[in-house]
């Protein structure tokens, strides 16, 4: 009697557990289906945001790898094609753009970076970035259907209107201008919208990120004078100052300089990764006095300091840079194409609209029209910004920046440059 009592009393238990245990995987999948229907709706939101407004990203290295996997021939190059499936691409840690990607990340403005590597400087740097700066310019034609080069922030917002890809041309590093004001103009005549100071290395006028490292010495302290030229004759022609790869140093002298809003094309918070190629606090502030733009990276060492990050790390530091320096002065640049590794959720550019489903889960902090503002609306404004100056300063009558550098600035650095006469 008593065994029988006992298995009964198992069977109960066993059915009181498996009852349990259905209940709670009932439970876990409703709460599934309520998060995945949460999170299509706030898709469903972004996908509207992103129609209505373009998303633009400061910062692509494709360039540079077709000059890597196709020394700039793009006959063979399949960019409408998904590359994910095409040799050498299909195995590069390196490549994550193509157009259908773009298409499917909404991606509607894109800076293309015309980039000549630190070793060409002193070298054929301009060489170099002339040819990458002709890569994207053929790029563009290549699929008018798709694309369209644009060198004006309304020219974005038509080509959003149109349905087709804004490209748009950044260079690089201040070493591609040969320390040449001449040259800087012909890059701007050629399409070139921004310039980034320095990449990582130092040039005769500006000091690089490395220097702000520990055991490092600056090579100048900031600009020097040359350098307040280059932004001086920068915001004469409406070209945006970018800030990105620069000593903090540079950041402040070119910040008391200028006189349009300056951008950080791929740059996150220092405060939460302290990568000599991030914004420090003090920095953003300035940016909002300035009326300027953080572009915030995606490369997991400028996002978690190590070779692992997740979309929620990149989150953290939009969040970060709105709360210091306000919800205008933050835009995307993600760098796709120029590194090796990225965050767990952001894989290639598909992944954008993710990014601001998730920003859209914290209710209390963002809006539709915050999303807006972070997806092109600031840039679109410092690029308004920048040609608004352009126009004043040609309103006061000033003319193109004829001085050169000092030569004590490039003793012994020829940069293979004529200087006899004429004969």
């Amino acid at each position: 009697m008593r065994r029988r009592k006992r298995t009964e009393f198992f069977k109960l238990c066993g059915l009181c557990l498996t009852t349990i245990i259905i209940n709670f995987l009932s439970l876990i999948c409703t709460l599934n289906q309520a998060s995945a229907l949460e999170l299509e709706e706030r898709m469903e939101i972004v996908r509207k945001v992103l129609r209505e407004v373009p998303l633009i990203d400061g910062h692509n290295d494709l360039p540079w790898n077709i000059r890597k996997f196709s020394k700039n021939q793009l006959r063979e190059f399949r960019f409408g094609e998904d590359l994910r499936l095409i040799s050498p691409w299909s195995t590069s840690p390196w490549s994550h753009t193509d157009l259908r990607r773009l298409k499917e990340g909404m991606v509607s403005a894109q800076f293309w970076s015309a980039y000549a590597p630190c070793s060409s400087q002193h070298l054929d740097a301009v060489q170099l970035t002339l040819e990458q700066i002709d890569l994207i310019r053929r790029l563009v034609l290549l699929y008018p259907q798709h694309m369209s080069l644009v060198t004006t922030a309304d020219a974005i917002e038509e080509s959003h209107r149109k349905g087709r890809l804004a490209s748009l041309i950044g260079i690089e590093g201040g070493h591609s201008i040969g320390t040449s004001l001449a040259v800087l103009r012909m890059f701007y005549a050629l399409g070139a919208r921004y310039l980034t100071l320095t990449h990582t290395c130092n040039t005769p006028w500006a000091d690089c990120c490395k220097v702000d490292e520990p055991g490092q010495v600056p090579h100048i302290g900031g600009l020097s004078h040359f350098g307040t030229l280059v932004v001086a004759e920068m915001n004469r022609l409406g070209m945006i100052v970018d800030l990105s790869h620069v000593s903090v140093p540079t950041m402040l002298d070119a910040l008391a300089t200028s006189k349009a809003p300056i951008i950080f094309s791929h740059s996150s918070a220092h405060a939460i990764c302290n990568s000599s190629r991030n914004v420090p606090d003090h920095v953003l502030k300035r940016i909002a006095v300035n009326q300027g733009l953080v572009m915030v990276a995606f490369y997991p060492h400028f996002i978690s300091c190590g070779e692992k990050a997740t979309l929620k790390d990149v989150v953290a530091h939009i969040n970060h840079i709105r709360d210091v320096a306000g919800i205008d002065h933050v835009g995307i640049g993600a760098g796709y194409d120029g590194v090796n590794l990225v965050p767990k959720g952001l894989e290639d550019v598909s992944r954008y609209p993710y990014l601001f489903a998730e920003l859209l889960a914290d209710a209390d902090r963002w809006t539709e029209e915050d999303i807006a503002k972070l997806a092109g609306r600031n840039l679109i404004r410092v690029f308004r910004q920048v040609e608004q100056v352009r126009d004043q300063l040609a309103a006061q009558g000033m003319l193109p920046i004829d001085q050169d550098i000092s030569p004590e600035d490039i003793l012994g650095r020829s940069y293979c440059r004529f200087n006899g006469p004429r004969t």
